[in-house]
């Protein structure tokens, strides 16, 4: 247990986590032995954004309880929508939870320096997860980073800390809603690293390309930190949602247009024409009749017969 003396000042002052922590820490006691390295680069006090892995629905529960432990209030970034529901909105304003900006770019950018103000002001951290939302990356490695961590980072020249933790999903599997309480106290392995260096950056949290640049390096901090809990290498390249899913309707489009043949068009559906495109289609292809009168080009078409030009042939379907 954490000493009194060696926790922060906002922990020590009253508030609604105290309630929640008396709730929340002995149950996750029961499902996690959570094991911390690092625990002196989480800042005692002062701001601090503090960027994790995200790759199960209750990483926010083990990684909320690892940041008290270590005498820090777990402040989260909230979907803006969630203030406005009643009771759970005054329970993130009790709290200081952070609303995610929503708006145009002006808007977004203006909110952010407010949020980033005021985390200095209040001495406060926030918890953001880089990742947006759960990996997609087949082996729950990190995937490619959003902005939003950084960006706040680079608004108030708050340090970034980036967090890895492993072992949740012994207790909730990914998409998962289901808790595994057999075993209790499994396992969860959370790493702290140092602040990611962003001095170089630093006033030019605007720039699109800069704001790419701090985004991997913070990523490859947390993907460090993973590789050494998990003892091995992350892929070389990190999973893209966006390459992914282009690659995927691409690797579709091949195999649709490997099952159904190429696309052919015959103008023409007098004997030949209706032979010709007849032929083709029995050989796999997609074909399309141009007919010059309308009555013909409705007899080929629904009942798949040309009963002028070719008369007794069955034309294919499809």
């Amino acid at each position: 247990m954490t000493p009194v003396a060696a926790w922060s000042s906002e922990k020590r002052r009253p508030s609604l986590f105290w309630p929640l922590a008396v709730i929340v820490i002995p149950l996750v006691g029961l499902l996690a032995k959570v094991e911390i390295r690092g625990k002196t680069k989480l800042p005692r006090e002062g701001a601090f954004v503090l960027a994790p892995n995200h790759y199960s629905e209750l990483d926010p529960v083990l990684v909320a309880v690892a940041v008290w432990r270590l005498g820090r209030a777990p402040r989260f970034m909230a979907k803006e929508s969630l203030f406005r529901v009643p009771v759970v909105g005054w329970i993130l304003r009790k709290t200081g939870m952070v609303p995610v900006a929503r708006a145009t770019s002006a808007a977004a950018a203006k909110q952010t320096m407010e949020q980033s103000r005021d985390l200095v002001e209040r001495g406060r951290g926030v918890i953001v997860y880089p990742e947006g939302t759960l990996t997609r990356d087949p082996e729950m490695w990190p995937m490619r980073g959003k902005s939003g961590a950084v960006r706040l980072a680079l608004a108030g020249g708050i340090p970034l800390i980036p967090m890895a933790q492993w072992g949740t999903q012994e207790i909730m599997g990914r998409y998962s809603k289901k808790i595994s309480f057999w075993p209790l106290r499994k396992r969860v392995q959370v790493a702290i690293g140092d602040p990611v260096d962003l001095s170089d950056l630093a006033g030019r949290g605007s720039e699109p390309a800069v704001l790419t640049e701090a985004t991997a390096r913070v990523m490859n901090a947390i993907t460090a930190l993973l590789e050494d809990i998990r003892q091995e290498k992350a892929p070389a390249e990190r999973w893209n949602p966006r390459i992914t899913a282009r690659r995927r309707r691409v690797a579709s489009m091949r195999k649709n247009a490997a099952q159904t043949g190429p696309r052919v068009a015959v103008v023409g559906a007098g004997s030949w024409g209706t032979t010709f495109g007849k032929l083709l289609a029995d050989g796999g292809a997609q074909v399309t009749m141009w007919a010059r009168r309308p009555e013909l080009a409705q007899e080929i078409s629904e009942a798949k017969r040309n009963s002028q030009y070719l008369p007794g042939i069955n034309l294919p379907r499809g």
